[in-house]
């Protein structure tokens, strides 16, 4: 059974795109199967797997695959077509057995205000009752034909109906976040959200409405994995003093706040699980801190590889600096390493 994981934070600039595509790629090294799903209709995900160098990559490929994408899966139920939604092949990404991707589509944004009006419903209305069941069961369909072990959802940052229902259609969730004074903000503002999106989806689970439509709105379970802070510049192995300071009070608003909110409504694990993956309490739930790429980073993108897994051949250095290069890609192989254990210890409880 596959386990819908998704990265959600409706700040920007958190690299939710970027973790995504790293946490899916380690996943697979770890023997996992791993379809990515891209759910941002900005597809920055789906032009980092097909090329972010080539200006007309994303034109030529929905140009030759008009169907393949997250849009046209979903199509069926929101353009109340005849015929049943079912799974779309997935491209597989290059340089990796067993990582998949779901690409995206600007036009997702077209199904919001539909959807946002479906999962507000209480009567029946056929045109519109099978909406918010209707990205899981695509979901699901994608899941099984690829025999996933990991469906991961890199989410746009905003707070609606899509994200709301992908968000309640996963088996659990980690929030990426930036050491600014915004992402303390973000916090502060998921820990009043989220609980109200959790009452939304039980109340949908039990409305009569949603539970006879042809796509059915499933049970919610989502749990609260933890927290991927990063973006930050360290000194000496260390965020330096300013940034430490804003990692300090995510930590803080996380451990006081946002967890608390969600422990009341069963969003999270016992603390003997998180315990067992070596987070908790004392962590403040912090999955990973992850320093800023600099340099590395373009170097990524232009080989469509994560720095953790970029050969020696493509820094296009030598000496010393390629010495530096070597390095940091090794310290990034140990947090991305940690990072997918800790996942995966806690996606198994979900």
């Amino acid at each position: 059974m596959y386990k819908m994981i998704s990265l959600f934070n409706h700040k920007g600039g958190v690299s939710k795109t970027t973790t995504t595509f790293n946490l899916g790629w380690m996943l697979a090294e770890h023997g996992k199967r791993v379809v990515m799903i891209d759910a941002d209709p900005q597809c920055n995900l789906t032009g980092l797997v097909l090329d972010y160098g080539k200006t007309d990559g994303l034109d030529e490929f929905y140009k030759k695959h008009p169907t393949q994408n997250i849009y046209s899966g979903l199509s069926a139920a929101f353009e109340s077509r005849p015929e049943p939604i079912a799974a779309i092949k997935c491209l597989p990404v290059a340089g990796r057995d067993g990582l998949l991707l779901m690409p995206g589509h600007v036009n997702l944004t077209e199904y919001e205000v539909t959807l946002g009006i479906a999962q507000e419903l209480t009567g029946s209305l056929p045109a519109l009752k099978n909406l918010p069941g209707a990205i899981h069961y695509f979901i699901s369909k994608i899941a099984e034909a690829e025999k996933a072990d990991f469906v991961v959802v890199d989410m746009s940052p905003s707070l609606g109906a899509i994200n709301q229902n992908l968000l309640m259609s996963s088996d659990a969730f980690l929030v990426p976040a930036a050491p600014d004074y915004f992402s303390v903000m973000a916090i502060d503002s998921l820990a009043t959200v989220i609980p109200r999106w959790l009452e939304w989806a039980r109340r949908a689970y039990g409305n009569e409405v949603f539970s006879t439509a042809a796509y059915p709105f499933p049970n919610p379970h989502v749990k609260f994995l933890g927290s991927v802070i990063q973006k930050y510049r360290p000194r000496k192995g260390t965020a330096t003093e300013g940034f430490q300071t804003w990692i300090d009070a995510i930590n803080d608003r996380i451990a006081t706040r946002l967890f608390p909110a969600l422990e009341k409504r069963g969003a999270t694990f016992p603390e003997k699980i998180y315990a067992t993956a070596g987070v908790g309490k004392a962590t403040a739930y912090c999955l990973a801190q992850i320093p800023d790429f600099n340099t590395l980073i373009a170097t990524s993108q232009s080989h469509q590889t994560p720095v953790f897994a970029l050969e020696d051949s493509m820094f296009g250095h030598t000496g010393v600096v390629l010495e530096q290069d070597q390095k940091k890609r090794d310290d990034f192989r140990k947090i991305f390493e940690l990072l997918a254990t800790r996942v995966i210890a806690l996606a198994e409880n979900a």
